[in-house]
């Protein structure tokens, strides 16, 4: 499936987060997605190649990379509502959940989700956009993908803009093989970073399936292209 939508999401003034490192504003930011309006709380909103420079750039002011909307999420949000059905009843694990969007999104599926980030601060805001959303079926959970000790089994592992470190890869890639169910699926979004491809080739040559729709979040000559991979593995291919 190829498709491109583009997201325009209205920001206001929210509220305030505050820290040990001080006080910092929230703005809201307003998404359709799936036919449903969501409400969204952030510390900066990333959507053009710009804004990623500008973000990363701010060293002064920068917030752990969670508490940012980044464009990934929002088209990993869009994608999970195009296919209802397969997140109905099913367990999802997000990683790296951030401001939560897609898990959110995806409970209202009626999928239980477990959300899970390693910062605190960035799950003190993926739970307020739960909460602001009145999201059901949703656990927060502290997760350190290095030191990873969940034992349990998902249908589904979804992660926005997570394969940007390659020292990460091998952690995410021991998750990915040992926390699916019989029949699970991997979702990721990135937007083609160069750092991402070659774990998703090395999966596809050791016998996953990976395959990807494109989306485009934002407008005119800022829409940000991104890639969602779906990743099925080896062993539910050859029970074919």
């Amino acid at each position: 499936m190829s498709e491109s939508p583009t997201s325009n999401p209205s920001t206001d003034p929210s509220s305030v987060l505050r820290t040990t490192a001080g006080d910092f504003s929230l703005g809201e930011c307003r998404l359709a997605v799936g036919g449903k309006e969501w409400s969204v709380v952030y510390t900066a909103a990333i959507v053009s190649r710009d804004d990623e420079a500008r973000y990363l750039a701010d060293k002064a002011n920068q917030m752990p990379y969670g508490v940012a909307l980044w464009p990934a999420a929002i088209a990993l949000a869009h994608e999970i509502a195009t296919r209802p059905h397969e997140f109905r009843d099913k367990r999802l694990l997000e990683l790296g959940a951030g401001t939560g969007l897609p898990g959110i999104v995806a409970a209202s599926l009626g999928a239980m989700v477990a959300q899970t980030d390693r910062n605190e601060l960035a799950l003190h805001v993926c739970r307020l956009n739960g909460e602001r959303n009145q999201a059901t079926g949703i656990e927060y959970r502290l997760a350190d993908w290095t030191a990873w000790d969940d034992t349990r089994r998902y249908d589904w592992i979804i992660g926005s803009d997570i394969l940007y470190a390659d020292t990460l890869h091998s952690h995410l890639r021991r998750i990915f093989e040992n926390s699916l169910a019989p029949g699970g699926r991997v979702l990721l979004a990135d937007p083609y970073r160069a750092d991402s491809l070659p774990m998703l080739e090395g999966m596809e040559a050791d016998g996953w399936r990976v395959t990807h729709s494109r989306w485009s979040i934002g407008d005119g000559g800022n829409a940000r292209p991104i890639a969602v991979y779906e990743l099925v593995p080896p062993d539910r291919l050859n029970s074919r």
